[in-house]
């Protein structure tokens, strides 16, 4: 497994969480890769997928929040 390297975006507390129940977070791996903290939608969400999308058993469908994501876009790099 990959280490995390950096933040991508702004952290929680500068979006408003002041707690541990609201942390949406998206890392750069070492790898290249991302990892994203989020609410996991999967029961809710797989039977709604597009039929040329599919989900391997060992993945989880997350939602981010719009803000986390947005406020990430500057962190992202583009290649």
């Amino acid at each position: 497994m990959s280490q995390i390297i950096r933040r991508i975006g702004v952290p929680p507390s500068q979006r408003g969480s002041t707690g541990g129940g609201n942390c949406p977070d998206i890392f750069e791996l070492a790898d290249g890769n991302f990892a994203v903290i989020g609410r996991d939608a999967t029961d809710s969400l797989d039977p709604d997928l597009p039929s040329d999308a599919s989900r391997a058993e060992y993945e989880r469908i997350v939602v981010v929040t719009r803000e986390t994501l947005i406020r990430a876009k500057r962190d992202i790099p583009d290649v």
